[in-house]
């Protein structure tokens, strides 16, 4: 039986280091153009003076590179694996950076109020309330789909139910969100999104969304960045925020 080969970490640091710190890949970032990946607090320094990969020197963005960057969570743990130590000690440095920032934001305050005040901070922080707020974000304009050569209730007698009551269709939020733009994690799923839809406009349970992007109804699994990869962008559609449009149909299942 043949010897397995051993490997050293070291074999594979070029695969593993950022290209501007020299260091291992800490919340390593993808750049989409290039496909890149950088330490995220490297890149993100780096775009704030060009808009240029540092590795091969692509335009990334004209006038926002910062869209164009991905977390990557698969590389992260891989790194985590190869290195021993390393998801501590980074581990270690982020609760001692948090400290020190509280520490000057309540004026060094050392009473045991203070104390007992920071602890109950990082409890908190260490349980599960991160909600996706370290993932990349996307801003969403949410717009109501209408048909412009019907009134409100004529549509909804023609194409869902004919014999609903008139006092059912007044109840009927056809006038679409207050407030239509959001910003959320590149990871939310068209399936979150009609949930959040049917919380604000208060739809009654028989009632079902379609979620469209260019005309297209979105499976309930879609993410945002799918959706902005696959339908948003690649049609040539260069405005910012991505536009979903939203309808309500009666699921009659």
């Amino acid at each position: 039986m043949a010897a397995q080969r051993k490997h050293l970490v070291r074999d594979f640091n070029h695969y593993i280091t950022c290209y501007v710190c020299k260091g291992y890949l800490i919340k390593p970032t993808t750049v989409t153009e290039c496909l890149h990946t950088f330490c995220k607090r490297c890149i993100v320094q780096h775009f704030e003076d060009s808009n240029d990969c540092p590795k091969c020197g692509i335009q990334v963005h004209e006038t926002n590179p910062l869209e164009m960057l991905r977390l990557d969570n698969t590389l992260e743990e891989i790194i985590f694996k190869l290195v021993p130590g390393l998801r501590e000690k980074e581990q270690q440095q982020e609760i001692e950076f948090w400290r020190k920032t509280k520490s000057r934001e309540n004026g060094g305050d050392d009473s045991p109020r203070a104390k007992r005040a920071r602890m109950d901070d990082e409890d908190e922080e260490d349980g599960d309330h991160d909600h996706h707020r370290s993932d990349p974000q996307i801003a969403i304009c949410l717009d109501c789909l209408r048909n412009s050569s019907q009134s409100a209730e004529n549509i909804v007698k023609s194409e869902f139910l004919p014999n609903l009551e008139k006092t059912i269709l007044f109840q009927f939020p056809l006038q679409g969100l207050m407030k239509k733009f959001i910003r959320c994690s590149t990871r939310v799923t068209v399936g979150t999104i009609k949930k959040f839809l049917s919380l604000k406009l208060k739809l009654p349970t028989s009632y079902e969304l379609d979620v469209l992007c260019n005309g297209e109804i979105m499976g309930k699994d879609h993410t945002m960045e799918f959706i902005y990869m696959t339908r948003w962008r690649l049609r040539g559609e260069s405005s910012y925020p991505m536009v979903l449009q939203y309808r309500p149909r009666i699921d009659f299942g």
